[in-house]
Formats: C-alpha cells, structure tokens, sequence
C-alpha cells in the first residue's frame, strides 16, 4: 500500500486502542499504530512527527479536532483539519469536514471530504501571465 522505493511503509501492529463507547477529550500522542473505535474530542497526533504511525479509525469512530499523522486509514469521521504525511486511504463510509495535506492519496467510492485537498511534497506549478484571469 503506497510503497515506493524510500518511503516509509504504515504501521502494521497495532499498539493502542480506543474502544467502541469511549469517549476521550484532550489530545492523543501516540507511537506505533493507533486504532480509535469510539470518540475522541481534541487532536490526535503522532508523537515526535513518528514517521512510521499509524492511524486507523474504523466505521463507528468519532474525532473532533485536528490530526497529523504519518499513514491514516480511515473508515469513520474526522471534523478538523488533517495532515497525513505519508499516505490517506480513506473506505467508503469514511467522511472527513476539514482541510486534508496528504502525499498519497486512496479514495473509495462513497468517501466524503468536506474541505480542500492540497498536495504535500510536490512544488504548485507557477502560473504565467497568459493563465491568469
């Protein structure tokens, strides 16, 4: 998944979760991969900016607030703004009302982002005079 020669893969254990019916508030640093199946109201971040984390949020799972992690696969919904550094797989009851940075992105049929998409890792192509309006 994403695999191209000298970027990092996702996370495939699972360190932590947050089970169906919980719900936490406050902000969520974590290492590893990180599994959220209930509600988190506040930011959930990797710790450190960890380069191989793992966010995974499954169709029942709730996160109010901003994230930033490394991989993000998500099947439930996000309100805020994320950043996934590496790769963005987004299933199909996935919905996201926020901005998205992403490097690599996954889209099902049915997923829904709500916000803009923007590019990270690429320079914008510059326009020139001819092209503006």
């Amino acid at each position: 998944m994403f695999k191209k020669n000298g970027d990092s893969q996702p996370q495939a254990r699972i360190d932590c979760l947050i089970g169906a019916g919980a719900r936490i508030e406050g902000v969520v640093r974590f290492t590893g991969g990180l599994r959220i199946d209930g509600e988190v109201k506040g930011s959930v971040e990797a710790a450190d900016g960890a380069s191989s984390s793992t966010l995974v949020l499954s169709e029942s799972a709730r996160v109010e607030g901003s994230v930033n992690v490394a991989h993000l696969v998500s099947n439930g919904t996000i309100v805020g703004p994320v950043v996934a550094v590496e790769s963005l797989e987004m299933q199909a009851k996935a919905r996201i009302v926020g901005d998205v940075e992403y490097a690599a992105i996954e889209l099902h049929q049915g997923a829904v982002i709500e916000g803009r998409l923007v590019h990270r890792g690429g320079k914008s192509p510059e326009l020139n005079d001819a092209t503006r309006t």
